[in-house]
């Protein structure tokens, strides 16, 4: 028992140790659909950033919200000249403080905008996260498939090889020619082939979920989930209705209510401030004290801020067709997505009631004839040829399927109403 368990040890540990050498541990975890969506949240610069932009709009709100400084001033006038303003003997100094204030509600004008510049940024991190989720989705519903596919290759492989001991039996019982062994060498070596280039697919599809996940390689084994579970989706017409709520237009409010009050803000600007100064004036050759005040008001008779102003109302104007063009390319998303589930549902109608059962019906009589003489190998390689094909359609229209709505799914923001959890 002892020796059981340290040979078995000992094999683990070979097989981490070769797993990180070649970048995939054997003895590596299978993935799940939830697992991954995790991951990729946690490991996304995209959402980090969106984060950050978020932060950034919240220091621009705090800084919109600050009053002006004061000034401190200290002048002496009458001093070092000649004659009786030689030196400093008649001199005037005044030590000032001034302060001005911003009328017309300008600073209020620029913390709403402030405010509408965090909202932009949080919302934009919400469309960001749906965007994260969908392509996390799609990346791992890529692997599933190569996965599937892969299977469906070895037991064609499987099948062929097969009716090796058969083909021996009748080439030496004279009943077939010798050729047809290298036939269906050739037939299990095709389909190799076949599994080898998908087996790169694979590896590419599994690196780019690892990519997403935060990992320049992929770590995990095998990822676990089913592709059967189909559902009937809602009308083309709720989804383009729920794509008003997609955080991607849900933004443009808040883009709308920023630029409404930057307008505000450019129309104000002419308005002019106030500064206000109050000092204490001391004359040395008197050794008298004064209080000195001032106020100042500019006059705005050359820039009255009319270009500002126009750009603040072109750019207002500019966000509703802004805000139509991004719905107008979502839609079109959503329809192309929508229209490959649709395709997917009705070639997986085709495949399920008529190709698939009629090819395995075929390949099994067939199969059994051979056996008897009544068919030659070429027919029984084609009629396993003709399953596997029909199955492996059947995934690619799962895994179209399944594609379709995740990205559906991250333009209208939440999940179909379709009994798909266990796909998930």
């Amino acid at each position: 028992m002892f020796c059981r368990r340290t040979a078995a040890r000992l094999a683990c540990a070979t097989a981490i140790l070769i797993g990180g050498l070649y970048g995939e541990p054997a003895c590596a975890q299978t993935l799940t659909m939830r697992a991954a969506l995790t991951r990729a949240l946690a490991a996304s610069p995209r959402l980090t950033a969106a984060e950050r932009d978020v932060g950034i709009a919240t220091g621009q709100r705090i800084q919109a919200g600050a009053l002006l400084n004061p000034e401190l001033s200290y002048e002496q006038d009458n001093s070092f000249g000649t004659g009786i303003y030689r030196g400093t003997r008649s001199a005037e100094t005044t030590l000032q403080i001034s302060q001005g204030f911003e009328l017309f509600g300008k600073r209020e004008a620029r913390i709403a905008a402030g405010e509408a510049g965090i909202d932009v940024a949080a919302i934009q991190r919400k469309a960001i996260r749906l965007e994260v989720l969908s392509e996390t989705a799609i990346a791992f519903l890529s692997v599933l498939g190569a996965q599937r596919r892969i299977q469906i290759l070895d037991e064609q492989v499987t099948a062929i090889d097969r009716l090796t001991p058969l083909l021996r039996r009748r080439v030496e019982a004279g009943a077939s020619s010798p050729a047809e062994t290298g036939r269906a060498e050739v037939a299990s070596a095709l389909v190799k082939a076949d599994r080898v280039r998908l087996k790169a697919t694979l590896a590419s599809a599994r690196r780019e979920l690892a990519v997403l996940m935060g990992d320049t390689t992929a770590k995990f084994g095998e990822v676990s989930g089913r592709l059967d579970t189909i559902g009937r989706p809602p009308s083309f017409q709720s989804v383009v209705a729920a794509i008003d709520a997609n955080p991607q237009l849900v933004r443009w409010t808040a883009v709308f209510a920023q630029r409404n009050a930057e307008l505000l803000l450019a129309r104000l600007k002419p308005y002019p401030d106030v500064r206000i100064a109050a000092g204490w004036r001391h004359f040395n050759e008197t050794n008298d004290d004064a209080v000195r005040l001032t106020l100042s008001v500019p006059i705005p008779v050359f820039d009255r801020n009319q270009g500002n102003i126009l750009s603040a109302q072109e750019s207002l104007a500019k966000t509703k067709a802004e805000r139509e063009a991004n719905r107008n390319t979502l839609i079109v998303i959503a329809g192309r997505a929508y229209d490959s589930l649709q395709g997917s549902l009705r070639e997986l109608a085709v495949l399920r009631e008529v190709a698939i059962p009629k090819a395995q019906e075929a390949s099994e009589a067939i199969s059994q004839g051979y056996g008897q003489g009544r068919f030659t190998l070429l027919e029984v390689l084609d009629a396993q040829a003709s399953v596997a094909q029909a199955r492996l359609r059947e995934q690619e229209a799962l895994q179209n399927f399944h594609a379709a709505i995740a990205t559906i799914e991250g333009l209208v923001g939440n999940p179909f109403t379709l009994a798909r959890e266990s796909a998930r």
